[in-house]
């Protein structure tokens, strides 16, 4: 019997300690799919009211733009999505992106994060997630 109890306890031990380690991912922890389509509608309105960066999208398919960029952002903050877009090379390599636009464009997207109410600290992760993309963007 002692030994059928100190068995339970351990197994009720290591649930419990299972349960708070589990680690959720960053696309949980802001709030899903929803989230992210709420951040990339915010962004495609801060686009086009910024004068500097709007004639990078001017004669973009923005439907396409939202559906790739939802993809993309759900797919590098671990979610449940698989990017079906083409490489950030291939989308920027005749944009010519420099430094200050591609600087603006980050202060669009922390705006666009800001709007739906992505907490500080999450809004760092997520940019962590996407900085690791610069190299393949800004073209000097």
């Amino acid at each position: 019997m002692v030994i059928q109890l100190k068995a339970l306890c351990l197994i009720t031990l290591l649930a419990v300690s299972s349960c708070a380690t589990k680690q959720t991912s960053l696309y949980d922890s802001i709030g899903g799919q929803s989230k992210v389509e709420q951040i990339v509608d915010n962004f495609i309105e801060e686009l086009q009211f910024d004068q500097s960066i709007y004639p990078y999208f001017a004669d973009s398919n923005i439907d396409r733009f939202k559906e790739k960029m939802s993809e993309h952002l759900c797919m590098s903050i671990k979610g449940p999505c698989e990017y079906t877009g083409d490489s950030m090379v291939q989308v920027h390599s005749s944009m010519n992106i420099n430094e200050t636009d591609f600087n603006t464009t980050v202060d669009l997207l922390i705006k666009a994060m800001t709007k739906a109410n992505v907490e500080h600290r999450h809004q760092n992760q997520i940019l962590k997630h996407l900085t690791k993309y610069r190299k393949e963007i800004i073209y000097l």
